[in-house]
């Protein structure tokens, strides 16, 4: 096996894990969890994503391990432009994920802590917003590459 065979799986499974589970979070969980409590509703996200944030971590480490390591083996120069895009797009959406990490995610955390629902509710929209955001980049990003869209 490829060097670059491994490095792709590796970058496609952190892409699945992370875009698949926000996706999850977002069509699936999010209804569902908007028929509890806000205590209820606010205490499951903040376990859920607790989890959930731990993993992202390690996705990001490993996309952009290997998204470089692709790129390094055929060279910046040649690569195509797209991979420079996917590049930069991933980046930004690792920089809003730490966003919600040193943000509102602390925020939910305290207020579920103190049982401050409104401050919790806050806190929730703001990350809701974020991942929506990240969510779109990242259903462009698997659009540009596999559709081979060339700029």
């Amino acid at each position: 096996m490829k060097l670059h065979h491994l490095m792709l799986f590796i970058h496609l499974a952190g892409v699945v894990v992370w875009v698949g589970g926000m996706a999850f979070a977002h069509f699936c969980l999010r209804p569902a969890a908007l028929e509890l409590s806000p205590a209820d509703r606010l205490g499951l996200w903040s376990r859920v994503l607790g989890r959930f944030f731990r993993i992202v971590w390690g996705a990001i480490g490993a996309i952009v391990v290997s998204g470089f390591a692709m790129l390094l083996e055929v060279g910046f120069a040649q690569a195509p432009r797209s991979w420079h895009v996917m590049a930069g797009v991933g980046l930004v959406m690792a920089a809003v994920f730490a966003s919600i990490w040193f943000g509102p995610w602390r925020g939910l955390q305290q207020a579920v802590a103190e049982a401050s629902w409104a401050q919790g509710a806050k806190a929730m929209n703001t990350i809701r917003q974020r991942v929506t955001f990240n969510l779109v980049l990242g259903a462009l990003t698997v659009a540009l590459a596999t559709l081979g869209l060339a700029f």
